[in-house]
């Protein structure tokens, strides 16, 4: 039998394969092990390889790859679909197969090892912020129940911690003051993690032309810049256009359109959500910058003024999600050109080399 395509089902130790003939017709269908499905594509001559992009796709792709092999990593939202009748492991299977031959879903980018690392260093990050806040929050609801209120900011409200904890004479009582003292420990300890994370990312964004290129764009920081090149590897080559580019982010207006009419509403949020949340308060830094500007008589320009006029026309939160959709596609241009945006190099050595994060005193 010619197995020119190969669909893959993933799992952790179960894989399912559907194998088809030159013209994605299914011929045959296996069961296989982790340890059998090596040995079977050591043995057998493949031409092209269909999966989901999955938890481990990329990195059965980069085996795959390597191997002489061409991979097709296929969005798992678009894939539901193409299966008939009941999920199973091997409707799954033929599913990719279908949904290949329709030849109408772009693949998804196969991503390197430093990508994922980037990636990686990212949801470390986020899991360790998110997890300070729970402590810090934690710490509020206790002390208000000891009648005493803490000041609004996470940064201003440790720092009000630490100052009643440390006074022996606070309304904390002495049974629970020991446990309170391990929890503020507990978010120093994060707080220190997170620091050390985001100088490897600093480290990182320095040796890296497309952070570089990004960091010249306003509302563009470290953790944005490196999240974007861990998603697209620096190149935004394989998609269509800005617009395109903005609305992976989901960023552009959804669309619900019938013979004459057309009606664009809220933004479609879709696709990476990291990513897009970044952009959003890189949006919120600049416009809050901006009007900072304005009220101290110095008038923006360029799309800081933008920004603020459509603000003044609309509403704060509409300007917020226009200015990261502007954002995205000035993103784009830049990486597309190879060219930083207007003169980015007192603004650059700013942003790479400041303090990432400040500790609790």
């Amino acid at each position: 039998m010619n197995a020119t395509t190969v669909a893959i089902d993933l799992a952790k130790d179960v894989f399912q394969l559907a194998i088809a003939d030159e013209n994605l017709r299914l011929r045959e269908s296996l069961r296989l092990s982790r340890p059998q499905l090596i040995h079977w594509f050591a043995k057998h001559a493949v031409s092209r390889v269909i999966m989901e992009a999955c938890g481990s796709a990329h990195f059965w792709a980069r085996r795959f790859a390597s191997q002489g092999i061409e991979v097709v990593l296929l969005p798992a939202s678009y894939i539901r679909a193409y299966v008939r009748r009941n999920k199973t492991d091997a409707a799954d299977a033929a599913a990719l197969l279908e949904a290949a031959r329709g030849g109408q879903i772009t693949p998804v980018q196969v991503k390197s090892e430093t990508q994922q690392a980037l990636q990686s260093l990212h949801r470390i990050r986020s899991q360790w912020m998110a997890t300070r806040t729970q402590r810090i929050n934690l710490l509020r609801g206790l002390f208000r129940e000891f009648g005493i209120p803490l000041a609004c900011g996470a940064r201003t409200g440790v720092e009000n911690i630490s100052r009643v904890l440390a006074d022996p004479s606070s309304a904390i009582p002495e049974l629970v003051r020991t446990s309170l003292k391990m929890v503020l420990e507990e978010i120093r300890v994060l707080e220190a993690r997170v620091n050390q994370v985001e100088c490897q990312l600093a480290a990182f964004a320095k040796q890296c032309p497309a952070c570089k290129l990004l960091m010249s764009i306003p509302g563009i920081g470290l953790l944005n810049a490196t999240a974007m090149v861990a998603s697209t590897a620096g190149t935004v080559a394989h998609f269509q256009s800005a617009r395109h580019f903005a609305s992976w982010f989901g960023l552009t207006p959804k669309e619900s359109s019938s013979g004459n009419s057309r009606f664009l509403g809220r933004i479609s949020k879709r696709g990476d959500r990291y990513l897009r949340m970044l952009l959003t308060h890189g949006a919120r830094s600049v416009l809050r910058a901006a009007a900072a500007a304005r009220n101290k008589s110095i008038e923006p320009s360029g799309i800081r003024a933008w920004a603020l006029n459509l603000q003044a026309r609309s509403n704060h939160n509409k300007a917020t999600c226009a200015l990261a959709n502007k954002i995205a596609r000035i993103c784009f241009a830049v990486l597309r050109d190879q060219q930083p945006f207007g003169q980015p190099t007192t603004r650059l050595s700013k942003k790479v080399s400041r303090h990432p994060f400040a500790l609790a005193a």
